[in-house]
């Protein structure tokens, strides 16, 4: 269970924000077109509330990333898994991936349109890509920083390769794979909202792009807002599930 100072501190930080956000809009330096005070903003998620769309916008954004990680994390860690343990495939394909991990996902997005159509799936191919590379090289340097004590101790004791795998190779990587889950998941998330603005017509950056042709900033500050707390719910979650793995393992 959380502590008070654990519930309260994270609290005190938002409050903190607002109450400065407030502020600056207080003080009249831009009109409220330009900069909305936090009461315009929740004025504008209640109306999106009461018109059903603010659950449409979320559920089509989350459903997209889900769709996209999910298929990255079940490739990029089995992948990883055997480039780690396969040195010599490694050493063939490393040069390949390093070429193509710097490749922004939004460049891929002309082409992408193009095999896949406009809809929800060249976004899910986005977020696919921004997730794959961070998963799949975090997961490569865990199992290659694996100790080699733990594999010849287990060798000694006539482990089988699978047993190796399963019981000494992941949970000692496993840790480093979950750094490499959390930073997928910054990534996934800013190139969903990014591939929205692009090529749908719904979605939470759909909402920014079409309300700020409609001129409401009100409505684009609700996304970002929005965006964000998704972000840190999300990232939160997983943090819950890496914890409950190191339980099952006996993790510290």
């Amino acid at each position: 269970m959380p502590t008070l100072r654990e519930i309260f501190l994270p609290l005190s930080g938002f409050l903190i924000f607002i109450l400065a956000w407030h502020g600056v809009a207080a003080l009249g330096l831009y009109s409220d077109y330009l900069f909305p005070p936090p009461l315009a903003v929740a004025q504008g998620i209640v109306e999106l509330l009461r018109g059903g769309e603010l659950w449409d916008y979320t559920r089509t954004s989350l459903l997209r990333f889900a769709a996209g990680y999910g298929a990255a994390v079940f490739v990029a860690v089995p992948l990883g898994l055997l480039l780690g343990r396969c040195t010599l495939l490694w050493h063939a394909l490393d040069p390949l991936i390093q070429i193509l991990r710097p490749v922004s996902p939004i460049a891929w997005f002309p082409l992408v349109s193009l095999w896949f159509g406009i809809g929800n799936l060249p976004a899910v191919v986005i977020i696919f890509i921004a997730a794959f590379y961070p998963v799949l090289l975090s997961t490569v340097a865990a199992v290659r920083n694996v100790s080699a004590v733990y594999l010849k101790v287990a060798a000694n004791f006539g482990a089988s390769r699978r047993d190796v795998l399963w019981n000494v190779i992941v949970p000692a990587a496993f840790p480093q794979i979950a750094v490499g889950l959390h930073i997928a998941i910054g990534a996934a998330w800013i190139f969903l909202v990014a591939g929205e603005m692009l090529g749908v017509r719904s979605g939470l950056g759909y909402l920014i792009i079409d309300s700020r042709n409609n001129l409401r900033t009100d409505l684009v500050m609700v996304g970002i807002v929005l965006i964000g707390l998704l972000g840190l719910v999300i990232d939160r979650l997983v943090s819950f599930g890496e914890k409950w793995v190191k339980r099952q393992w006996e993790m510290p």
